[in-house]
């Protein structure tokens, strides 16, 4: 596993969320210094410390491990994720089928008036 990379991972997203490093520390229950180590991919992280970012960041592990799309598209993706949290399942779904639908519609017309 590339350890720096997957800490490079947790700071972008503990930036994207507005944490510290100490307020982050404290949520996931590990000294600042070791926070500071995972960051720096000093250190090895264990499972469910990883599974805590994840769960904290409402991404998946592969997410942070292996990286994901730039900054700007993981901004859109939050919003999105923010908005679903607050539903009630039959609302979720139904936010997401409009959106496969929208985005449906709208990839026809684009490729009807090109």
């Amino acid at each position: 596993m590339n350890y720096i990379k997957i800490g490079e991972n947790i700071r972008k997203y503990r930036k994207l969320n507005g944490f510290s490093q100490e307020q982050l520390a404290e949520k996931i229950n590990i000294s600042v210094t070791h926070m500071s180590h995972i960051e720096n991919g000093s250190t090895k992280l264990s499972l469910p410390v990883l599974v805590d970012f994840s769960e904290i960041f409402h991404v998946t592990v592969d997410e942070l491990i292996f990286g994901k799309i730039n900054c700007e598209d993981d901004i859109f993706l939050k919003e999105i994720s923010l908005i679903l949290k607050d539903c009630t399942t039959n609302e979720a779904k139904f936010l997401i089928d409009v959106i496969k639908h929208t985005k449906y519609s709208m990839d026809r017309y684009l490729q009807n008036n090109s």
